[in-house]
This record gives C-alpha cells, structure tokens and sequence, in this order.
C-alpha cells in the first residue's frame, strides 16, 4: 500500500486541523504516554511541551489486499512433501508460531514507536482534563475566574465537524450570483438578438454564427462556476471567555522535618508542581498559600516551600493550627472556597497526633469545602494515617491517599481531583 507523507511547511498552521484530529483519534493512547511521561520530568520542568510514543501498533489501519482467494491447486517447484488435494493441518499454538518464543533472528525488518510531539498547552490539556476542584461554591462572584467555552459566530477555517452547511450554502449562492449575474444578463440579451436575427427573411448568416459562438462560450462559463468553493465554507466558531464563579484559595501544607528524606521531599514537590499547574491552567486568580512544618509551622512564599533546606522535628498539629489563624485572619468561610493539600510522610510524636484529629473535626472541616491529606511513605502507616482515616468516615470533603512511588503521583492526583468525586463521596 502506498503511503503518502506531506513535507510541505506548516504555512498559516495548516496541518492544525488534522493535529487536532489525530489527538481526538487517538487520546486514549496519547492520555496514556502523557501519564507515563510525567513520572520522568524533573521538579522543576513542569510547564514544557513533550515528545510522546505511540505503539506503531495502535496506530495501524485496516488495510484491503489483493490475495488470491478459494480454493488453490498447484504445486511450487521444490515441493516434496505434498501432492495435489492434500489437506494442510493448522500450525500449532494458535497464535501463528507464539508470540515472543523463539530465538532471536539476524534478519527481517520492524517498525519503531510514533513519535509525536505536543506543545505545552496541549500537554496541559490532557493532564488535566476531567478535573475540578470539589464543592466550588458561588459564595461571591469576585476574583476567581473560570474559562469557558462558548459560540463565536462563524470563521472560514474550522474542523469539519463545525461546519454550518446552512451557512456555506449562503456563501455558495451569494458567491454563484456575483460570479454569474452579468454574464446571465449579457447571456440573455445575446439571445435575444440572435432570435431578432433569424426572424430577419435575409438574416446575416456570418452575424447569426458569431452570436451563437459567444452565447456558447458563455454558457460555458456560467456552468464551470462551481457550486460550492472552498471560500464559500463557513465554521462555527467557539471561544473561552473568562466567567467569575467564586473567590478560591489552596493551602498547601508539606512536612520538611528530618525524616523526609530528600527522594520523598521532591515527590511531594511533584506533587506540589502538578497541583499549582492544574490551579493556573483551569482557574485564574486563585490565591495559594504555602506552609512549611517540621516543630514549627511557618508560612512562607513560592520559593522557600521548594527550595529551602530547613528540617527539623516534626510536630504536624503545628501546621493545622497556623492554617485555621490564616483562614480565620484573611480566608472567612462564607467568602472564600477554601481548600488544602498536606503531604507527609506520617511520622509524628504520638501525643500530638490526637490533636490533629481534634482540629480538622472542630475546627478546619466545617471551614474547607476539601481537604486531601496525601502520605508518602514505603513503611507501614503510623498513628497519623489511622487518625485521619476514622475522619473520612464521618466527613466527606476530607481525602486521604498513600504514595509510595513517584508513579503513583499522577493518578492519585487525578482520584483526588477528578470531576463528580463529591457527588459519588455522597452516594
């Protein structure tokens, strides 16, 4: 079968079109390589486009050959085993020899992964499609801002499942009119000499054959003006416009104490990363705040949460007290969605561990529409994981869930953050 590759340059993006197709067609497996490819970027490279692989064979299309078909009766030169009407059994292993049996062979030929690159906007899209940050609530429409999509009238370039046909038939019959008007009026006032002519008892026969030349030429063109053109076709248009729902702030709580060790550190970085990606790309203007805790908790900015070495102890009730002065102080419930993110390892002195659980019941849980508590750790759960386990019994915006490597990050965060997860906690 031939194959047809198209190496022309990509002059006014269009080949988008059919890169958009391609991803629709194939987002399954680019969801796939997406989620793989996360679990090998650095902390900090986190807002860049990335080259994925496709299995070749994911991608392959049914193809029809020409084959000889029935029944066939003939012998190849060299056969001696055969003879005509003999009844050839099936191989053996019904997987046409075994898959992956075998020794290696010197010869033939395969085919490598698809390689396909996506730039850092789609990247982003398929991280984070299909989530949400759970119970937002239009409390006050003030800064928050979420994007939507909505009608834009009409463009001439578009997929062409946005195509309006009611639409182009306008731009064809507008276009087949201009194009077509005068040519029709010059077309009828032609045959009207030529009837006055060959109404004549002696008619100019060279007059008569030049008249009936022009009206033919001018029906030709009349009818090689297409019906419909690529300039007639019109698109629907979609645009995302800015919509004010609420006003939103996320607390992100880490443990630096001593016994997160550098590897757990940077995983809660990575998770860390991803949630303050998703925050930017699908809300505008929400508000973050970052605290550290070993002994003392203390809130600090952007680059301290990621960057500073400061250990210690650890004392995790710290953390949700300074968390529960902030919101009382700048964050109050009935103005502002309020949610938190805490990373742990789980370890904790045993008698601060009860008063943990005594704050997020009395004190943060009646002020946070969610609280998602993320431990990351290979060891088994501590006093800190059962305590907050009987929670999620009884409240359903508290989530917990455990890390162990860096490829549990994605998809926990996905479990944490996916869409109708209230709606299904409360079923």
């Amino acid at each position: 079968m031939a194959h047809f590759i198209d190496r022309r340059l990509n002059g006014k993006n269009k080949s988008t079109l059919n890169r958009q197709r391609f991803i629709r067609r194939y987002k399954k497996q680019i969801k796939e390589a997406v989620s793989d490819a996360i679990n090998k970027r650095s902390v900090t490279d986190s807002s860049s486009g990335e080259s994925i692989s496709i299995p070749q064979r994911d991608i392959s299309e049914p193809t029809f050959h020409q084959g000889k078909g029935g029944n066939r009766e003939q012998i190849h030169p060299g056969n001696d085993q055969f003879s005509t009407g003999d009844k050839i059994e099936r191989p053996k292993g019904g997987q046409g020899g075994g898959a992956g049996e075998g020794d290696a062979s010197d010869s033939g030929e395969g085919q490598d992964e698809f390689v396909f690159s996506i730039s850092k906007d789609e990247y982003l899209d398929l991280l984070f499609e299909d989530l949400e940050l759970p119970n937002l609530q239009e409390n006050q429409l003030d800064k928050l801002v979420q994007m939507k999509t909505h009608r834009a009238g009409f463009c001439s370039d578009g997929m062409p499942s946005n195509i309006d046909i009611v639409r182009s038939l306008q731009g064809s019959l507008a276009r087949r009119v201009a194009m077509s008007a005068g040519k029709k009026r010059r077309l009828k006032e032609l045959e009207e000499q030529l009837a006055a002519l060959l109404d004549e008892q002696h008619s100019d026969n060279a007059a008569i054959a030049l008249l009936q030349k022009e009206i033919a030429a001018l029906k030709l063109q009349i009818k090689s003006v297409p019906f419909i053109d690529n300039y007639d076709l019109r698109f629907r248009n979609y645009e995302k416009r800015p919509h004010p729902t609420s006003k939103a702030v996320m607390f992100c709580i880490m443990d630096v104490s001593g016994s997160m060790d550098q590897p757990t550190k940077d995983m809660a970085k990575r998770f860390y990363i991803l949630l303050y990606q998703f925050l930017t790309r699908s809300y505008k203007d929400i508000e973050v705040v970052y605290i550290r805790h070993h002994t003392q908790a203390k809130e600090v900015d952007e680059q301290e949460f990621f960057y500073s070495q400061e250990t210690g102890g650890t004392i995790v009730s710290s953390a949700l007290k300074l968390m529960n002065e902030i919101i009382k102080e700048r964050y109050h419930a009935d103005e502002w969605n309020v949610y938190a993110a805490q990373a742990s390892d789980g370890d904790n002195w045993a008698d601060d561990t009860p008063q943990c659980g005594e704050i997020l019941r009395n004190k943060l849980l009646s002020a946070v529409r969610y609280f998602a508590y993320i431990e990351i750790t290979t060891r088994a759960h501590q006093s800190l994981w059962r305590e907050y386990e009987s929670i999620t019994h009884s409240h359903n915006n508290f989530a917990i869930q455990h890390i162990q490597s860096v490829e549990d990050i994605y998809p926990i965060f996905r479990e944490l953050f996916k869409k109708g997860r209230q709606q299904q906690n409360s079923a």
